[in-house]
């Protein structure tokens, strides 16, 4: 019984080792899956976002060649009204979806630029409908899209914590210098 009462004191320090290690590794198990869990949530939120963005800049670029065919726009590919009108409308059908991933997915800064965004976006749409060939008009409203685009992506950078980003405003080296999109 001595014996056993001497090593005692060794014995409980095993268990304790062996305590203290397993819930050592438990700890970092849990750390681990909730990092790696946080980086796959990261990744689709991304690629929510980026989804988000290519549908709404297909609508916006199919707006600036139908403003062309108004003579709104120096876009140098016009579609006529009625040449854009399916793909008008598989781009907002595509926008829809999108959409909703990005309210289900995105923090509440971001849907709000969104939001911003592409009620500028309907309003381009709108104004193209009603036929309007109005230049000065229409570089107002390609302003306040450009300026929902800056405020949607600034909003992104910011929710996953990216560096700042261009702003997309470069002027190309031609003879004539077309519009920023």
């Amino acid at each position: 019984m001595t014996a056993f009462i001497q090593q005692l004191p060794a014995l409980i320090g095993v268990v304790i080792g062996a305590l203290g290690s397993y819930l050592a590794v438990v700890r970092g198990d849990r750390v681990r899956f909730q990092r790696e869990q946080a980086a796959r949530w990261e990744d689709r939120k991304f690629a929510v976002y980026a989804e988000y963005a290519r549908a709404l800049k297909r609508s916006v670029t199919l707006t600036y060649r139908v403003a062309a065919h108004y003579g709104n726009d120096p876009h140098p590919h016009p579609l006529t009204p009625q040449e854009a009108e399916p793909q008008l409308a598989e781009a907002t059908i595509a926008r829809d979806p999108a959409g909703e991933a990005l309210i289900l997915l995105g923090s509440p800064a971001v849907v709000e630029q969104a939001r911003t965004w592409v009620v500028t976006v309907m309003e381009m749409e709108a104004f193209l409908r009603a036929g309007t060939r109005d230049p000065a008009a229409w570089q107002a409203l390609m302003d306040r899209q450009r300026a929902g685009r800056e405020g949607y992506y600034r909003a992104v950078r910011e929710d996953l914590a990216l560096p700042p980003g261009h702003s997309a405003r470069w002027a190309l080296t031609s003879s004539g210098t077309p519009p920023q999109r």
